[in-house]
């Protein structure tokens, strides 16, 4: 879906806040005043702060599944290739998106059984589903091992790239780096993860 730039703003003001006070604990009338705009153009345009959550998610996530379906159908690199990039894509997507994260975060944290749950569980479902059948493709070729828990594989590289951010402060002043403008710091973990997670995976999965 393609959202105006006014209903941009609004997604924009609801991720921020959400990330900072919950999704029970920032108010339609907060998101409002943060996106600098009136509480009935948000029912206007979204009806609800459930389906702003919605739209949050829609449009952070909207190209994961694209990607891989991209990967799938790309026959010049190979299965490893493709886990690579896949790699960099999610650690760009969690490094740029880090008050996304935060919601993911808090409201899994939760663990109640509400519309947000129920967000989550339909997007890690899905994400599931698209890695498991990159993965398939390569173990048809022999190139990936048989016995490969996904859903395992999945968390270790969600939970290093999440336990970084979280704690990136702590990495920052161990490797006395607090002389790095943010832009910098931020270049250095994206290439550190990157090259962590592909030594992993390629350890974890393949034959090799």
């Amino acid at each position: 879906m393609e959202y105006s730039e006014k209903q941009i703003a609004i997604i924009n003001a609801a991720e921020k806040l959400f990330a900072e006070k919950g999704f029970d604990g920032a108010s339609v009338r907060d998101i409002a005043q943060e996106a600098d705009v009136n509480v009935a153009m948000i029912s206007y345009y979204f009806g609800s702060k459930e389906k702003l959550m919605e739209a949050v998610f829609e449009e952070r996530t909207v190209n994961i599944k694209l990607k891989v379906e991209n990967l799938l159908q790309d026959k010049s690199i190979t299965p490893i290739q493709k886990v690579y990039i896949l790699i960099d894509d999610y650690v760009d997507k969690f490094i740029h998106q880090q008050q996304f994260h935060k919601i993911m975060m808090r409201e899994q944290m939760i663990n109640k059984h509400t519309p947000v749950a129920a967000l989550i569980h339909e997007l890690k479902k899905k994400n599931l589903e698209s890695i498991r059948t990159l993965i398939q493709e390569g173990q048809k070729t022999g190139a990936f091992k048989k016995n490969i828990d996904i859903v395992l594989m999945m968390t270790t590289m969600v939970g290093t790239v999440s336990q970084m951010l979280t704690s990136q402060h702590f990495y920052r002043t161990l490797n006395n780096m607090e002389h790095m403008d943010d832009m910098e710091f931020q270049r250095h973990i994206r290439k550190k993860l990157s090259t962590h997670l592909k030594n992993l995976f390629k350890q974890m999965i393949t034959n090799e």
